[in-house]
């Protein structure tokens, strides 16, 4: 059991929480090696994107493993260590892409670290819910605060308040993931996905991520300034050179993030 990291020659990094005897269930280690694996997706410039999965054909990950957590909650002080062990979905700036290889069971914390992402494929089985107010709490890490965002009001509001789950076709159809891909094909889609990505310039892309994330908590104007500036740095990069110098002789760019 373990948070596997894989990183490839194109710069796609495969992060697979491995503990599928629990369902891909976390404790306090694997929240702990998860987030390790995000600050590196965020500080290795090797890394163009990430993809994240569970191991084994069942789950996602179905969130924290409640048992562990219930034989040892965390002290009160704990609520005041906001940086500590940043995870995606508690608000670590990772600016590069991820995506989502949704193989099953995406529950409670699964669906938080779900929201968190930037693309997301589900194989047919997956099911998706955020059952946490059944249990007398609400979906933590996001779960409340990110919900309203992406899905429409009422949609939202039903998952939240009833907790029950939503299959993948529904999930795609209204837009929680971006599509449904058998089984046996997941993970080659997801690759496929990070591969046109990677093969884009890592500072463009990096950047038209932030500024449309951004763009949800400030002012249109504000927003289109900072676009406005945005460009106008990336206009003074080598692979702003290199791109329409690639296209003019009709050969493949290599975009170094510089």
């Amino acid at each position: 059991m373990s948070i596997d990291f894989d990183l490839d020659k194109a710069g796609v990094a495969t992060i697979t929480i491995n503990r599928p005897e629990r369902l891909n269930a976390m404790d306090a280690e694997h929240y702990a090696g998860l987030s390790e694996a995000w600050i590196r997706v965020r500080d290795d410039s090797t890394v163009r994107v990430a993809i994240v999965t569970g191991a084994g054909g069942r789950s996602f990950t179905t969130g924290a493993d409640i048992k562990s957590f219930v034989a040892a909650p965390p002290g009160l002080q704990q609520m005041w260590l906001t940086q500590k062990e940043q995870l995606l979905n508690r608000g670590l700036e990772v600016w590069k892409p991820v995506i989502a290889a949704v193989n099953g069971y995406c529950l409670g914390g699964g669906m938080t670290l779900l929201m968190a992402t930037d693309i997301r494929l589900a194989a047919p089985h997956a099911t998706f819910s955020l059952a946490e107010v059944k249990r007398g709490v609400v979906a933590g890490n996001g779960g409340t605060q990110r919900i309203l965002s992406q899905l429409p009001y009422a949609i939202g509001m039903e998952m939240l308040l009833t907790g029950e789950a939503i299959d993948a076709e529904t999930a795609a159809r209204w837009g929680l993931v971006n599509r449904v891909v058998p089984m046996e094909e997941l993970m080659d889609a997801a690759r496929q996905t990070a591969a046109r990505i990677a093969a884009n310039p890592p500072l463009a892309v990096q950047a038209a991520k932030e500024l449309a994330v951004r763009a949800r908590e400030m002012p249109l104007s504000a927003g289109l300034r900072l676009e406005q500036i945005t460009n106008r740095m990336l206009q003074f990069t080598e692979d702003a050179v290199e791109g329409p110098k690639a296209f003019a002789e009709k050969r493949p760019p290599a975009f170094k993030g510089l």
